[in-house]
């Protein structure tokens, strides 16, 4: 395992990045404000479920694959920017959810689930969370504390962790700011832009180039 003072560079060097806004933070607000303060915490948790699954892939090599190839960088990174555009359009259009109130907000198990769905296929698709599992894991990798990919592993579970509880506070805070103006007409404008926001993630992420 990790010594203790690589851990701990480890922590300080992920909340230096974490705490910069970034598409995972954008994406949260971006969906508390159309949603509401429930589906932006189960949207920064899927998201961080898909961090996760994306350390995962870079523990197991594939990550390697993403930094080597740009046909394989492309295909991943169009195909998250399509989503966030798809996340989007979608909240445009689904007014019903946009207006529902602080007691319809939750939903059904069943959307629950699909929130964090939704949350776990935009943080597994971000090939540059990828890649920089790929940059800065390996440099607090402890040489004599065993298996170099169960330490990637407990480090990419911990930056999950600390992006989630980051995201989950960009979360209520944005959605407080949608609480407060609970009439028609200011909410509907707060959830059109929230969805604008994911559209304009998605376009930004599709036009970003590799580092």
């Amino acid at each position: 395992m990790p010594s203790t003072a690589q851990y701990l560079g480890f922590i300080v060097a992920s909340l230096i990045l974490i705490l910069i806004p970034g598409p995972s933070v954008m994406f949260t607000v971006s969906r508390a404000l159309a949603y509401g303060r429930t589906q932006a915490v189960l949207t920064a948790w899927g998201n961080a479920i898909g961090t996760f699954a994306a350390a995962t892939l870079a523990a197991v090599g594939l990550g390697a694959l993403i930094q080597e190839s740009a046909l394989a960088f492309a295909i991943v990174k169009y195909a998250g920017a399509a989503y966030l555009v798809f996340l989007g359009v979608k909240a445009l259009r689904d007014r019903k959810g946009l207006m529902a109130g602080p007691e319809d907000e939750a939903g059904s198990p069943k959307r629950a689930l699909a929130t964090m769905a939704e949350g776990f296929v935009v943080g597994m698709l971000n090939p540059k969370t990828i890649l920089f599992f790929l940059a800065i894991l390996p440099q607090f990798i402890n040489a004599e504390g065993g298996s170099a990919t169960v330490q990637m592993l407990l480090l990419g579970a911990t930056f999950a962790v600390l992006a989630a509880a980051c995201d989950t506070v960009w979360g209520l805070v944005a959605s407080a700011a949608r609480d407060v103006l609970r009439r028609p007409r200011p909410k509907l404008i707060l959830s059109r832009t929230g969805g604008t926001a994911l559209i304009g993630l998605g376009i930004a992420a599709a036009a970003g180039e590799r580092a």
